[in-house]
């Protein structure tokens, strides 16, 4: 049994395009590839633990277990990808509203907060704010806005609406969408500072998720007394669910350096990490280099990780959907994607099959600290 786990998800890279990707309008994508190609770096942490082996269908060497896994959930977003991971399939995926929120919904948020609403449309946050952020500032209108994931955000200066205002609006307007009529996956509290031509989002960042619909994996380590430490924004995605110690990150090299931090203490269960630039920084903007640039960053800092892992840790690294920077649009992408399974104990690690279903991972967790031993590949590593 190992004493800690490591799972660290690359926000977005996925590895490829599945069967059913062309059903999702997502036909030739492949998020690690085509980022990887617009650059001139190299990636030999990366490569040495069987990533390439992956895209290019090879069975070189490796120094980890590597395989591709295979989303089963009905949608290609950040709650469902994570969900599934410790265990809750999505057959129903959560509405999106690619043609703005419906008139009851902006007035609702409207009443909440006694802030009129500019925006309601689909866009980028980076542009929209460029776009409005002067109004908002001069106005105390909220700015709201979606994309093709199931998400109501909501923008404002900090200067403008306080942190705290800003976090009880969206937090009231969670409750009132959790309502079967708009099962909105995600309510997103995103500040800015900055002014007119020069406006920066804040790592103030919040999400308001909904509660996951039965227990998961992280619900089963905490209720058995295990240490589950979010790292970013999955006590976010889990709505806190199953959460023991929760870190927020400024970047993916604040959550780098905060996995390794937490390498160095002690404790007993899961440290469970999202690097999201990928996605919001460089996927949904469509920036391949950017994307490349950042998954060689995180290549650095590998060797340091797996430096600082004891002999009775176990370190995971998979993503929970691919956002394809060469793609069409601004969408995230459907695709496979990576598990990489590292320790070092391991005698003779190898590419193994694709699996089936995300939740391998969680249950692969459950079983090592002999929760359960359904859908766990713990027998395969040695």
């Amino acid at each position: 049994m190992f004493k800690r786990i490591f799972l660290i998800v690359l926000d977005s890279v996925g590895i490829g395009e599945k069967e059913d990707s062309k059903l999702f309008n997502d036909v030739g994508v492949n998020t690690f590839k085509h980022a990887i190609e617009k650059t001139n770096n190299t990636y030999p942490n990366l490569k040495k633990m069987g990533m390439f082996n992956l895209i290019a269908n090879k069975n070189e060497e490796a120094n980890a277990y590597h395989l591709k896994l295979d989303e089963i959930s009905n949608g290609k977003d950040t709650l469902t990808g994570h969900l599934e991971m410790m265990g809750i399939v999505t057959e129903r995926p959560f509405k999106t509203f690619m043609n703005g929120f419906p008139d009851e919904i902006i007035k609702k948020i409207e009443e909440i907060s006694g802030r009129k609403v500019i925006g309601n449309c689909v866009a980028s946050g980076t542009e929209i704010i460029k776009e409005l952020g002067d109004r908002q500032m001069k106005t105390g209108e909220l700015i709201v806005y979606t994309s093709a994931d199931s998400v109501l955000q909501i923008a404002a200066h900090e200067d403008i609406i306080p942190l705290e205002e800003l976090y009880r609006i969206c937090s009231e307007i969670r409750e009132f969408t959790k309502k079967e009529e708009y099962k909105i996956g995600r309510i997103i509290a995103r500040p800015y500072v900055g002014s007119n031509g020069n406006f920066t989002r804040t790592a103030n960042r919040h999400d308001y998720a909904l509660n996951p619909v039965h227990s998961t994996a992280l619900d089963k380590l905490k209720e058995n007394g295990y240490s589950v430490i979010s790292i970013g924004k999955i006590a976010d995605v889990f709505n806190n669910c199953g959460i023991t110690k929760s870190i927020k990150t400024q970047d993916n090299l604040d959550g780098i350096l905060k996995i390794i931090e937490i390498e160095k203490e002690e404790f007993k269960g899961l440290c469970f990490a999202n690097l999201n630039d990928f996605d919001s920084k460089y996927g949904h903007r469509r920036d391949p280099i950017g994307y490349g640039n950042a998954l060689k960053e995180f290549d650095d800092y590998l060797d340091k990780i797996i430096d600082n892992l004891k002999e009775d840790d176990l370190l995971m690294i998979t993503a929970d959907h691919g956002n394809d920077p060469t793609y069409i649009g601004t969408d995230h992408t459907r695709e496979y994607t990576p598990l990489i399974i590292y320790s070092k104990r391991f005698k003779n690690p190898k590419k193994l099959d694709t699996i089936k279903c995300f939740d391998v991972i969680g249950n692969t967790i459950l079983d090592n600290f002999k929760l359960s031993k359904e859908n766990s590949i713990l027998d395969n590593l040695k």
